[in-house]
């Protein structure tokens, strides 16, 4: 979420050289309501409209992570504040600094989900069959409050100028503060009974997100991609910071990320060893080398500067890392993690603020988010543009980034909804890319963007306002999913989990295929490669799938499905395998696009089964 205004440059729009994505032309006006769109609020008992999926769990936040008090009414924080103006008064005095108590990012280990909070962390114990149970709580004011973990390690960004080096509640006061923390804190959590702060990495604008990138070749050493959203703090308060445009200023701390190593070994000696100018002009090696922000034309909105990074997804496995980077989407290189290098860079003027990215499986096909209005503004009104706050689908087609198509819920939210596209994850149904994702008070959706041009919402869920008459700012920071289920992180509601139901978008075989999937470690923006194990749920959802198209012969489907029953039976023919196995393959070969992968898949799972 950004609360700051984007910052905009003056001129020179023009002469930058970018790629527009090309399916933005015009922008298409917002979409009917449906049963989403007049649910009535409230707090714990507002509305709920559910389709293809539905709410199993919803925990309230635990005590110190709530307080009416506390909730963001941005309308009334403003006439507070104008009117103190007015009057020729000092501004109020705020009992809490907004999203004071906010829940954020997510991230899971070891059948624990850890709620990241502008207040500090929250983790707790999942049970598929019950609900979650509070394992512990940490409070360490500073804001952001996303999470990571690896191993015993538990990473949280911080980027308010209140948060302390020693994790007290008083804030830090002044311009220059000895006491003040901004950056990375490292926690050791081997011992639940006694977590403790072993490092505090200083950084030059705070950190609003992170990024874990392990090693390629040493398991001993992790590094952490830092992005940093906020102002600049004085030299005097830490001596490697400057602001200041690269022009007047070549040292500025503007223009780069932070590139974190941490020694396993010896985690409390984290140090920044790199500030790469990853936004440098190719041939000229301008630091400020890609989008100066501002608007292109009448119909567009304004967009932001690229002199940072709000969210980095990297894919280890294929050594390349998705940037949204203010103005710009960005593919780098991270071959040497320490050293990433831009490949190609995306910039279309229906993006405000280019916030997150999620790679699909195969690496092809990123989907970026635009976080237009900075999270905190209702944006999906039935007259706002179908294109603005919406998901920008992006294919890598020979190293270079292409813009495909957008995608917004397909609903029309009231004014008193904080709406935008925000944070998601992967559902791994094999044969398929599927994504869940949050959008704030605009709930829960997930999206197939198997075809990039053509994305489609098959299931959601979703609450009426927090507040029935003003803009209180809720709703879904963040939703993943993780062992079967999907984790949502509610900012001012708590922790809920849902599931997902069969329907004709998903079938039964395809979401137990997805629920098979069990990964002990998962940090969002650290992808992995999803592997199923050949089981016959997996064969079914091939077969669903291919049905679904009309991509197999009846007969040969028929011989299939007889096929994976026998083999859930223990009664393999391996004989009868081999020759459907054969028979698939054949077929693939006439078929096209996914329904040939597809084809392809499955012709090998039954005959490893064979």
């Amino acid at each position: 979420m950004t609360l700051r205004s984007a910052m905009l440059s003056s001129a020179a729009t023009l002469t930058i050289l970018f790629t527009v994505a090309g399916a933005h032309a015009q922008q298409p006006g917002g979409f009917e309501p449906d049963e989403r769109s007049n649910l009535a609020g409230g707090l714990h008992d507002a509305d709920q409209a559910a389709w293809n999926m539905e709410l199993v769990h919803a925990i309230t936040p635990p005590p110190g992570f709530f307080d009416p008090d506390a909730l963001f009414r941005p309308a009334a924080m403003r006439a507070a504040f104008e009117a103190a103006q007015a009057a020729g008064e000092a501004p109020p005095v705020m009992a809490f600094t907004p999203l004071a108590l906010a829940n954020t990012d997510l991230a899971f280990s070891g059948g624990r989900v850890i709620v990241g909070n502008y207040n500090g962390f929250n983790i707790y114990n999942a049970n598929v069959d019950g609900a979650p149970e509070l394992a512990l709580s940490v409070v360490c004011p500073g804001g952001q409050g996303d999470v990571s973990i690896h191993g015993d390690l538990l990473f949280v960004s911080v980027e308010q100028n209140r948060g302390r080096l020693d994790c007290g509640t008083s804030g830090a006061e002044g311009d220059v503060n000895p006491e003040r923390f901004r950056g990375i804190r490292i926690f050791d959590i081997s011992d639940f009974n006694a977590p403790r702060q072993i490092a505090a990495v200083q950084t030059c604008r705070g950190s609003h997100t992170h990024t874990l990138v392990p090693h390629p070749s040493d398991p001993d050493v992790l590094y952490i991609y830092n992005s940093g959203t906020s102002f600049v703090r004085e030299t005097d308060e830490l001596g490697i910071c400057s602001s200041g445009q690269p022009d007047e200023n070549p040292e500025t701390a503007l223009y780069s990320i932070d590139v974190i190593k941490v020694q396993l070994s010896a985690p409390e000696e984290a140090a920044i060893v790199n500030r790469p100018r990853i936004f440098a002009d190719r041939d000229t090696g301008e630091i400020a080398g890609l989008w100066r922000g501002g608007a292109i034309g009448v119909a567009s909105q304004r967009t932001a500067q690229t002199n940072h990074c709000h969210d980095i997804t990297v894919y280890p496995e294929l050594a390349i890392a998705a940037g949204a980077c203010s103005g710009n989407g960005i593919l780098l290189d991270i071959s040497d993690p320490e050293n990433p290098q831009r490949i190609s860079d995306l910039f279309d003027p229906d993006m405000a603020y280019w916030h997150s990215a999620t790679f699909n499986n195969a690496g092809d096909t990123i989907v970026f988010t635009d976080e237009w209005g900075g999270g905190t503004q209702a944006r999906c009104r039935a007259e706002d543009p179908a294109n603005w706050g919406a998901n920008l689908i992006a294919t890598v087609e020979e190293g270079a980034l292409r813009g495909q198509s957008f995608f917004k819920i397909p609903t029309a939210q009231d004014d008193t909804e904080n709406c935008v596209a925000h944070n998601g994850s992967l559902i791994p149904v094999p044969g398929r890319d599927i994504m869940v994702q949050s959008w704030y008070q605009g709930g829960i959706t997930v999206m197939d963007f198997t075809d990039p041009a053509n994305p489609v919402e098959i299931a959601y869920f979703d609450r009426g306002p927090l507040h029935p008459q003003a803009l209180v700012i809720a709703g879904y920071w963040s939703a993943y999913w993780y062992h079967g289920r999907i984790y949502g992180a509610e900012i001012a509601r708590g922790l809920d989990v849902l599931r997902l139901t069969p329907s004709e978008h998903l079938s039964a075989a395809e979401i137990a295929a997805a629920e098979r999937v069990i990964e002990d470690q998962v940090n969002p923006q650290t992808q992995t490669r999803i592997v199923w194990d050949d089981h016959p749920d997996v064969a079914r959802a091939y077969l669903d799938q291919l049905a679904r198209s009309e991509s197999l012969d009846a007969d040969l489907e028929s011989r299939a499905r007889a096929a994976v029953d026998q083999w859930e039976q223990g009664r393999v023919n391996r004989r009868s395998m081999t020759r459907l196995a054969r028979d698939l393959a054949s077929a693939g070969d006439e078929a096209d696009g996914r329904d040939q992968a597809r084809l392809t898949a499955l012709s090998e799972l039954l005959g490893r089964a064979g």
